[in-house]
């Protein structure tokens, strides 16, 4: 049993006190009551006004008295096992478990040359669902590009489609449309064995984002409301930028996403009491030297450390965007961001970290880049997971067994301990001597990226779907695609 409204769980980063905690709570509930939210969506208001709160329909606005917000908190679950596609358990989001996937959303695709962009296609979707089940750190999949070379309208369910074709790990997704998280559900339900299967046993997480500051769209009213009837996990995101969607100091744009997750998580817990809810966002920091936002600046990151406390505070699981970088190649730049980001969200105990994989203000992807941010993710986990202090690990008997001088490369107690001690990077990493390194061909970081992206890609086993499962699946996809009047779509064949 985790307690809610508690500090047991407060991560090794902490930049708000307990004090600061409970204000920004209190403060919250004091705006979610006096100014409300909100919702574009007659539906959402109805269901709003039939569980306590008081509606204006006229503005749209819903003001949300403390009990509801409380009771919400009380009912959404602490952690939320998903599974793989074949019902294995795969990830338990809460507590102080780390997971990666890549970020989101992308718009262009950099090739393997490091210089060349373009408009991102269904085939680099496929690409990376491939290369992210071959990567043993990354452990989720994401709907993770537009897909440019298919109607938009089926963008949103084809995306589920590839990511359940091409690899069995589960997913974040989401959907632009009103109608896209009934399609994306279908899926998902032909794909592991009808739809109580995927109720009892989640495969995907559904993001859904407000609209900074204090709304939430049509769209993703629907979504909640959809995902809640479900039984689909949800994944509110909150956008606070500085200075732009939100007060321009960090305390104050930690309270407007406070408001904007809580009031997310209400909607869903009025729909489904227990709703599994992830409080999640994507902090950004509004640069106004170029007019330009930042998911990799260390405020950003900050003010993600700050909304992780309080998800731990109401004991839910937590994500945000971390391990990207707003370069615009595979630089040091990238380096620099993505390794900074991603250790600090790490610390600060946020449970799922989108990101890796990403540049250029989370527009473009580079596969190269995700294998090397692999390394990063395993570093953070390893980081996380801390030190291991136990009397055997201490070794004060071994140091005064063996004295001074000692030989401890050939004792037993190295053999016992020196695999699990240290993360051991692939070979992206250069831990060679530099004599070696020359003779080996001199092979940059991005060289080698770019050789493992390709030794995936055409070696690692992917586990099939089963073949009732596939058909079952495939017709899912044409059923919707004669919904649409869409008659071809590229790697869907019958």
């Amino acid at each position: 049993m985790v307690n809610k409204f508690s500090f047991d769980s407060q991560p090794r980063l902490r930049l708000l006190s307990d004090e600061q905690i409970k204000i920004v709570h209190e403060k919250a509930l004091i705006t979610l009551e006096t100014t409300g939210v909100k919702f574009d969506s007659k539906e959402a208001l109805n269901i709003l006004q039939e569980n306590g709160a008081t509606i204006d329909f006229d503005q749209q606005v819903a003001k949300i008295p403390p009990s509801m917000v409380i009771d919400a908190i009380n009912r959404a679950p602490a952690y939320i096992q998903l599974y793989d596609r074949e019902g294995n358990p795969a990830a338990n989001l809460g507590g102080n478990n780390l997971y990666f996937d890549p970020g989101s959303a992308a718009i262009k695709f950099l090739e393997s040359d490091g210089e060349t962009v373009r408009p991102t296609q269904s085939g680099d979707l496929v690409n990376l669902a491939r290369l992210v089940d071959g990567l043993e750190h990354i452990e989720l999949l994401s709907t993770a590009l537009v897909l440019y070379d298919v109607p938009m309208e089926v963008g949103d369910a084809y995306r589920v489609y590839l990511l359940l074709k091409n690899s069995s790990k589960p997913m974040i997704a989401g959907s632009f449309s009103v109608e896209g998280i009934g399609r994306i559900q279908r899926l998902l339900a032909a794909a592991v064995g009808g739809g109580e299967e995927l109720r009892a046993k989640p495969r995907a997480v559904i993001d859904i984002c407000s609209s900074a500051p204090l709304k939430w769209t049509h769209i993703s009213c629907q979504n909640i409301i959809d995902c809640a009837r479900l039984g689909l996990p949800i994944e509110t995101i909150s956008v606070p930028l500085p200075g732009a969607c939100s007060p321009a100091t960090l305390a104050g744009s930690v309270l407007i996403h406070t408001v904007e997750a809580l009031s997310g998580l209400v909607l869903a817990q009025c729909i489904n009491p227990g709703h599994p809810v992830v409080y999640g966002g994507a902090p950004m920091n509004f640069d106004m030297r170029f007019n330009t936002t930042s998911l990799s600046a260390l405020e950003a990151t900050m003010m993600a450390a700050c909304y992780a406390q309080m998800g731990k505070y109401y004991a839910l699981p937590t994500h945000t965007y971390a391990c990207l970088s707003d370069s615009k190649s595979v630089d040091a730049q990238a380096g620099l961001e993505t390794a900074m980001s991603g250790i600090l969200a790490s610390l600060a105990g946020v449970n799922v970290i989108s990101g890796p994989g990403i540049l250029d203000f989370c527009t473009v992807l580079s596969l190269e880049k995700l294998v090397i941010d692999h390394e990063i993710c395993g570093m953070s986990k390893r980081l996380v997971k801390g030190i291991n202090f136990t009397e055997e690990t201490v070794a004060c008997d071994l140091i005064c067994e063996l004295g001074p001088g000692g030989d401890y490369l050939s004792s037993d107690h190295t053999f016992r301990w020196f695999k699990e001690e240290s993360f051991y990077p692939s070979q992206v990493i250069e831990r060679r001597n530099r004599d070696t390194w020359e003779k080996l061909g001199k092979k940059t970081m991005q060289n080698k990226a770019v050789e493992k992206v390709r030794d995936i890609l055409a070696n690692h086993h992917l586990n099939p779907l089963c073949a009732e499962r596939a058909h079952n699946l495939d017709n899912a996809m044409l059923a919707i695609m004669t919904e649409l009047n869409i008659t071809d779509l590229p790697h869907f064949a019958l």
